[in-house]
């Protein structure tokens, strides 16, 4: 699904210096790396503070304790998503509230937020599914009406933009009161074990997260607040300030993979492939909406389970994201959930299906996979 030894020898030269620096001078941790890394993603985000940390489940929870939510508050969230943004919830004694999404974005869909919201909900969590924002005007609006906290899942959409109805565009994970986002390898900003990052333009709140990732303290053994062990080690920061400034390149680099997937089943029935905010279908050469973390088709005719075996029997990974909905997960399970309230969650679970995405993809590749899928769909 992706290939980071071939993405590795395009920045290898790089990382084998800063990785043997690191060694010689011993700086594992809060190293010189660390803080030109954070300094760097605040350039490009365009956000006033970058806390780095150790992952981004740990982003998605410090970002939370930081907005200092309490047991018993509501937070709203998407049914079809990653486990990590509705386990921090019920970590921290928060009431997760699990909401449909929409259809053809397969992000949070605005009008089942508002439907879901109570006398306590505190919080929305948008998630910027696949690689890219969720309906941000939307969501930002329900926010603001009904004083809400707006924390963006961004672990799969950095380097996505999100342009407004005004004409106005940011980045995502830079929207809402604080954004969280993931740097686990394989993400399209991955480093070479765990990392993660919490972005805020809030002065108050970026100070109180400083606290929190490093136990509490400000200053070595006075604990001002309750905190957690969560930094990003130096070795990563390095990775990733080598790859920062090839991720527009990479993020293109996807985009035009998706161009040619799209363009390759445009015309097959039975399959319908990713559609973007801005509902270019994922082929407009001036789409920067979408950074295609994964290329998600949905698969209409009931052989998607089929098509899987037929993928693993031509050698073409594949990937199933996700095959069970968060409401139906016995962790989460809960007696409020009605299933008539997630038809297209539901609907997805049964459809969906990822083809291998990542910077080095080359047109014999695609060729060979779209070719696999066509051939099996029409048999």
């Amino acid at each position: 699904m992706v290939d980071l030894t071939g993405q590795y020898q395009g920045i290898k030269e790089q990382v084998d210096e800063s990785i043997s620096s690191i060694l010689e001078n011993a700086a594992f941790i809060n190293g010189p790396d660390v803080h030109e890394f954070q300094a760097d993603l605040e350039s490009y985000l365009g956000v006033k503070h970058v806390i780095p940390c150790a992952n981004g489940t740990d982003a998605l929870q410090i970002a939370m304790m930081g907005l200092d939510l309490k047991p018993g508050d509501e937070v709203i969230t998407a049914d079809f998503t990653f486990a990590a943004t509705v386990e921090v919830i019920a970590l921290l004694q928060l009431t997760p509230v699990l909401v449909d999404v929409e259809p053809d974005t397969f992000n949070i869909n605005p009008k089942a937020i508002e439907s879901a919201i109570t006398p306590k909900t505190k919080a929305i969590v948008p998630v910027h599914l696949f690689g890219q924002c969720a309906n941000m005007d939307e969501i930002l609006a329900i926010a603001e009406k009904h004083n809400l906290y707006v924390i963006e899942d961004n672990a799969q959409a950095i380097g996505a933009n999100h342009t407004f109805r005004d004409g106005s565009k940011k980045k995502a994970g830079t929207m809402g009161h604080v954004g969280t986002t993931s740097f686990f390898p394989s993400k399209n900003l991955g480093c070479y074990g765990d990392g993660g990052a919490i972005f805020t333009d809030d002065d108050s709140l970026a100070h109180t997260i400083r606290g929190i990732v490093n136990h509490g303290m400000y200053e070595r053994y006075h604990h001002d607040v309750i905190g957690v062990n969560s930094r990003l080690d130096t070795i990563q920061a390095a990775v990733l300030r080598a790859k920062l400034p090839r991720l527009d390149a990479y993020c293109e680099s996807r985009r035009q993979a998706a161009r040619l997937y799209s363009q390759a089943f445009k015309e097959q029935e039975h399959l319908i492939t990713p559609k973007t905010v801005n509902r270019c279908e994922g082929i407009c050469d001036t789409c920067d909406c979408h950074v295609f973390h994964q290329y998600t088709l949905r698969v209409t005719n009931g052989k998607r389970d089929a098509l899987a075996a037929h993928l693993s029997q031509a050698g073409i990974p594949f990937g199933i994201y996700y095959p069970i909905p968060l409401h139906l997960q016995k962790a989460y399970a809960d007696p409020r959930y009605n299933e008539a309230d997630f038809p297209v969650t539901n609907q997805l679970v049964k459809e969906v299906i990822s083809l291998p995405m990542h910077t080095e993809l080359d047109r014999e590749q695609i060729d060979f996979i779209t070719n696999t899928v066509i051939r099996f769909i029409n048999e």
